[in-house]
């Protein structure tokens, strides 16, 4: 048998079913793995007792004959989640000693389901970079190691769940996807990242950055994992009304693997001016492998598509504006210090500059002068009508019979940490031009390793699907794993 820790949800559930391993040695496995991280700085904080007793638990369970898909499966925590009697950070300092009394519905969901807690997970702060950069812990770092040994970034903001199923440290991983932060770090590091339809995956107790952008899902090593883990994350909520009311299916017995008849599209709209060449190629060849399995590839047009990412990052910021407001030193998380005769305002301005990194404080400002009365209707109302365009070139799209779309996930492979200019936060805005158009439109999409580039580092590509049609999308992927046979590894080093 492969080492434990570098097992998959569905062999791990088999092993555990046959009784050749149990979830207590599973999860020991797992606790070493995450004890060794060393410079990945993957986890923030880590529950090895907590695991422990969970993993006990499921062992019980699964004697008793009550198991699930999920019973007594080890998994990492995005940082944003809150997680009962665990620190809760958003990777900020804003929230430093957070310790929640109640449990989001992803990780309650996935607690009754029988999983095991192993940790929190590095994030970029309230979710927003492309880099894990901005973490109040200090960055996340890529298992895999550049062409001269330099770190390289996990991509963010789920950098550090990322980085953690790449180094087999977990199973698997929950994060959030606001503008591309599951799909973009998948991409990264090798692995799998879903990103569900908005409203399939409650957002209660998860720490919002954009409220109609966010959507959590799962990162794992395959698409069968992320199509079992999903179904144990997904369910309807009374606690969040943007939660689709609706009956979660059995997204594992959808992979068939039986695409013959279905129309793939290709947005030409993507096909951008300096695009490398290594990414223009793998595009090309996850096609025809598609093509291979009985697919058929259409052109296809989706115009407003350039506009995405402007309209982004005027929505995204305005709604963290709203949304970060409440973190005024008052209620919980950080206090400044005040000086004699400093009042409210005082306090609150010492505390969020204290708290706050320069990107959270970055997007703050730029959402709240977007929502200032002089400027609503100059970018915040102009950008929810481009956003309106660009859910319906979708919605054409599909209309016209288009079952998903194929895309590239990020504009190149993983790069160096420190990299990118911090005066130029544009230069990083621009990982996500991929990506952005899905969380502006609501739909489902998954990022696949399919390749690698000169240098040896993964690359991805990303399919959309049809609202609610997660098990149809994670078919056809699954498929376009299966054929580019993605088995590559980094090898360890940290």
């Amino acid at each position: 048998m492969t080492e434990l820790n570098r097992m998959t949800i569905a062999g791990a559930r088999d092993a555990l079913a046959k009784g050749e391993t149990t979830s207590v040695e599973l999860t020991e496995a797992c606790i070493a793995a995450a004890e060794g991280q060393g410079a990945l700085n993957a986890f923030v904080h880590r529950t090895a007792d907590m695991a422990r007793q969970m993993a006990a638990e499921a062992d019980k369970r699964i004697a008793a004959g009550n198991a699930t898909a999920m019973t007594g499966i080890p998994v990492g925590v995005k940082d944003v989640f809150a997680v009962k009697g665990v620190p809760t950070q958003a990777g900020s300092n804003i929230l430093k000693g957070f310790v929640p009394e109640y449990e989001s519905t992803v990780t309650r969901n996935l607690w009754d389901a029988g999983a095991v807690m192993l940790g929190k997970l590095n994030q970029d702060e309230f979710a927003m970079g492309s880099t894990n950069e901005s973490s109040c812990y200090g960055p996340a770092v890529n298992p895999w190691r550049g062409p001269d040994g330099q770190q390289l970034t996990p991509g963010g903001s789920s950098g550090g769940s990322a980085a953690a199923v790449a180094a087999d440290l977990v199973i698997a991983a929950t994060g959030t996807d606001t503008g591309g932060s599951i799909r973009q770090p998948a991409a990264f590091t090798g692995t799998v990242g879903l990103k569900p339809t908005y409203g399939r995956v409650s957002r209660w107790g998860t720490i919002a950055y954009a409220s109609s952008l966010d959507q959590a899902g799962p990162m794992t090593k395959t698409v069968r994992d992320a199509a079992i883990m999903l179904g144990a994350m997904a369910s309807a909520d009374p606690m969040d009304s943007t939660c689709a009311d609706l009956p979660v299916p059995d997204f594992e017995a959808a992979l068939t693997g039986d695409i013959r008849g279905k129309r793939i599209g290709i947005p030409r709209e993507y096909r951008m001016e300096g695009m490398p060449d290594a990414i223009d190629a793998l595009w090309k060849q996850g096609a025809e492998m598609l093509r291979d399995a009985g697919a058929e590839i259409v052109d296809i047009s989706l115009p407003h598509a350039k506009y995405a990412l402007p309209a982004y990052y005027v929505i995204a910021p305005a709604e963290a504006s709203s949304n970060l407001a409440r973190y005024d030193g008052v209620r919980y998380g950080h206090r400044a210090k005040l000086a004699q005769g400093d009042g409210i305002v005082e306090m609150y301005e010492k505390t969020r500059a204290e708290g706050f990194g320069p990107e959270v404080q970055r997007r703050v400002m730029i959402g709240t002068y977007v929502l200032s009365a002089g400027f609503y209707d100059a970018y915040y109302n102009r950008a929810r009508k481009v956003r309106a365009l660009i859910k319906r070139d979708f919605e054409n799209a599909f209309a016209d019979g288009i079952d998903s779309i194929l895309a590239p996930t990020t504009p190149s492979a993983a790069f160096a940490l420190g990299s990118v200019d911090k005066g130029d936060p544009v230069q990083m805005y621009l990982n996500d031009v991929f990506t952005v158009t899905l969380n502006l439109a609501g739909l489902p999409g998954v990022a696949v390793p399919v390749g690698q580039d000169a240098q040896g580092l993964p690359l991805g590509l990303q399919m959309f699907g049809r609202p609610f049609e997660e098990g149809d999308l994670l078919n056809q992927a699954s498929v376009l794993e299966r054929a580019a046979g993605f088995v590559a590894k980094p090898d360890r080093w940290w």
